[in-house]
């Protein structure tokens, strides 16, 4: 059987480790750190992607609630109206309107609480 030389592919495989951990600090950046650090952070990158969608619907919710706050209705009857009226927006489009056009939530806003 012949001979598999594997030295060109371990160097490709360590550049391109060490061009993922480019930036780490001290002892991060040397091999053997590098490789447990590197798994550290695609878990940290996986989980932040998940962590970053319920971030923003949060953040959409306390904008849509302080939209709501002048017309005294609460966040979760104004959803309920909503979902009555058949308003087909999403809480980031709301939170959108509530934000940059007030008038336009205001529409909304009345639309729903006939619904009620």
């Amino acid at each position: 059987m012949a001979r598999v030389k594997r030295a060109a592919l371990s160097r490709v495989r360590k550049n391109r480790l060490y061009a993922r951990v480019k930036g780490f600090f001290l002892g991060r950046k040397r091999l053997r750190q590098a490789m447990e650090h590197s798994d550290r952070a695609k878990r940290f990158a996986f989980r932040g992607r998940k962590e970053k969608k319920r971030h923003f619907r949060g953040l959409w919710i306390v904008r849509i609630n302080a939209g709501l706050a002048p017309t005294g209705l609460s966040y979760s009857r104004f959803i309920y109206a909503l979902k009555k009226a058949d308003i087909q927006l999403d809480r980031k489009m709301l939170a959108d309107l509530a934000l940059h056009e007030p008038a336009a939530f205001a529409a909304v806003v009345e639309r729903a609480r006939a619904a009620l």
